[in-house]
């Protein structure tokens, strides 16, 4: 076979690759929470302050960092003009057992209310950043706003949080001091398993209610718009 006369590029995986961008202030920051002053929680979805967002987790998380696709959020958090965390919220996983023990039904009974759930999939705060519960205080802060945000660019709101911890090398103090709820241990198996032995490491499921009918909400049968109303709309 005659050699190949140019590498295809992928434009989707191109796409989520994140580029370099300047470096920023990694001097230490220690003391107590209330040492930081005012936090400004800075939504960056399609904003200036993307580009660092990406860069911050892609430098600094284990997992990395790639743009996600379908709906999602994204938290800068800022000490005057430093950044100190960022947070990034992205569409449920469509099945997760433990979950549906939680909500009471099988996934088919509110899989057409899924994108009411959203998954903290990234969650950083920066290595040089040394503050006792700032990571609970981010998590209560976001709480009490993220479905107004997420009604604001996607027009519907957030019922139930949820986020994985990875047990190997987290224990999941800060969402326990939130007041989240651990549901279990997944078998590591991940998402695409073809047989039932682990293959990933073990995490732990964490979610938080949004309100104390999210359930009813989340079970709530599609709403159905009347031919009349579509053409009038």
């Amino acid at each position: 076979m005659p050699a190949k006369r140019r590498d295809t590029i992928n434009n989707a995986i191109a796409h989520r690759r994140v580029a370099a961008s300047a470096t920023c202030d990694t001097t230490s920051i220690e003391g107590p929470l209330a040492s930081l002053g005012p936090l400004t929680i800075r939504l960056v979805r399609r904003t200036e302050g993307e580009t660092l967002f990406a860069q911050l987790p892609r430098d600094h998380h284990y997992l990395g960092y790639s743009r996600p696709v379908g709906e999602h959020l994204k938290y800068l958090v800022l000490a005057g003009e430093r950044p100190v965390a960022c947070l990034a919220w992205s569409s449920a996983p469509r099945q997760l057992n433990l979950r549906d023990q939680f909500v009471g039904a099988p996934k088919e009974a509110y899989r057409h209310n899924l994108h009411q759930i959203a998954c903290n999939s990234r969650y950083l705060i920066l290595p040089w950043v040394r503050v006792p519960h700032l990571a609970s205080h981010l998590l209560g802060r976001i709480a009490r706003r993220i479905s107004a945000d997420w009604q604001e660019l996607y027009h519907h709101p957030i019922q139930l949080l949820e986020s994985f911890v990875d047990i190997g090398r987290f224990r999941g103090t800060c969402y326990r001091a939130a007041n989240w709820i651990c549901l279990g241990r997944s078998l590591g198996l991940g998402t695409k398993a073809k047989t039932h032995r682990a293959s990933c490491s073990i995490k732990e499921l964490w979610v938080y209610p949004l309100g104390q009918h999210f359930r009813q909400r989340l079970l709530q049968a599609p709403c159905i718009r009347s031919a009349a109303a579509l053409r009038s709309a």
